[in-house]
């Protein structure tokens, strides 16, 4: 009996073994993850050269790794363990109050070098063309939400990062939303979501109303969206960190009806809609792309009810769709380019369309890190 004892926790193991290898032959491989909001590995190809190049050995490890069985209870049941044992952090996210997951601190080095390429811009479309340029960048969520962070975490640079972007924008006009949404954020507001990275649709209005002086406009009252919530929201930060039993978002569309709206979208296809609302992602488990129908390389939005006749170009990261739909009230044509699927200058399209204004409107961990804003000119 000892014995059988003794070798019961082997016999348990080689089981469990067993039953997951049964459960992974057996059931039906999924393409997508929606808790994780990503497209899983595909069943590997052999081949000589990927055998011998170790590729296929890697692949099949990821493959086994994204199709095992029960993956999102293993996923969070790891996340969770790891909070127990006081690594909060460590998939990037925090586990912090209040039910808010917020992104650690990115990396600053390449801000300088990018805040130089749209100073330098910035001064050439102004002695060339004639046309401003604005910039506003969002600050992030660790920052404006500190009093959410668990006690232990790494320091955010904003302070340090908005003082650098002061100095190095001389041209253009730099709008510093800050202070403007930590008030509307002690004021009881939520401007941030709790599950996903990006801001709100009223931390969203605080920064259009910021933009007005700027831009020149008299940014609209509450008063005149018709705003609708749509519970169920999980986000990015939610999709990254495994805590699974995070409550979900409401994301809130707010809706002028005296807009008057074509929006034609250019993505490999084009798509044209009578709406800057994409309401069939209300049925996703990420709802962001309600707004402007998410990511893409170029979209055009026109409003012949708008306050202006000026054309707008917004050269942005994802932050920017829950904001240009507040733009469009007082711009007849806002022209979106997304410098990470769109690789050509931005010169050309100011002249063709004949662009009055241009606004750099980014994220600070997107603006840190981006990639490809260098291509504007």
């Amino acid at each position: 009996m000892k014995k059988v004892y003794k070798c019961l926790p082997a016999i348990i193991f080689v089981l469990f073994i067993g039953v997951m290898l049964v459960l992974f032959l057996a059931l039906p491989k999924k393409d997508y993850s929606s808790s994780e909001k990503r497209y899983l590995e595909k069943a590997p190809e052999l081949s000589a050269a990927k055998l011998f190049s170790g590729e296929f050995e890697r692949s099949v490890e990821k493959y086994i790794e994204d199709h095992t069985a029960g993956r999102d209870f293993w996923v969070g049941l790891a996340a969770y363990y790891n909070y127990a044992l006081g690594n909060n952090g460590a998939k990037g996210v925090y586990n912090g109050k209040d039910g808010y997951l917020i992104n650690d601190p990115e990396d600053m080095t390449n801000l300088s070098r990018n805040t130089g390429f749209i100073e330098e811009f910035a001064q050439h479309m102004q002695e060339w063309l004639n046309v401003p340029t604005a910039v506003l960048v969002a600050p992030s969520t660790g920052y404006v939400c500190e009093d959410k962070l668990p006690a232990f975490h790494k320091s955010y640079h904003d302070e340090e990062a908005f003082a650098q972007m002061k100095d190095t924008f001389r041209t253009a006009s730099f709008v510093d939303v800050r202070g403007d949404l930590l008030d509307a954020y002690r004021d009881g507001n939520q401007v941030f979501y709790r599950t996903d990275h990006h801001w709100t649709t009223y931390g969203a209005y605080t920064a259009y109303k910021a933009l007005g002086k700027v831009l020149g406009y008299t940014p609209n009252d509450e008063s005149a969206y018709e705003k609708t919530a749509y519970p169920g929201f999980y986000g990015t930060t939610y999709s990254t960190s495994g805590y699974w039993l995070t409550a979900p978002d409401d994301v809130e569309v707010w809706d002028n009806k005296a807009n008057d709206i074509d929006v034609t979208i250019i993505d490999g296809d084009t798509v044209e809609q009578k709406d800057m609302y994409f309401y069939s992602h209300l049925d996703e488990d990420d709802k962001y792309p309600v707004f402007l129908d998410g990511n893409h390389p170029y979209a055009v939005i026109r409003n012949e009810h708008a306050s202006s006749n000026e054309k707008l170009l917004v050269i942005k990261d994802s932050f920017a769709h829950s904001l240009v739909p507040f733009l469009a009230d007082h711009f007849a044509e806002i022209i979106m380019v997304d410098m990470r699927y769109y690789s050509l200058p931005m010169q050309p399209i100011i002249e063709r369309e004949g662009v009055d204004r241009v606004l750099f409107l980014y994220s600070i961990d997107n603006l840190a890190t981006d990639q490809d804003i260098g291509l504007i000119e």
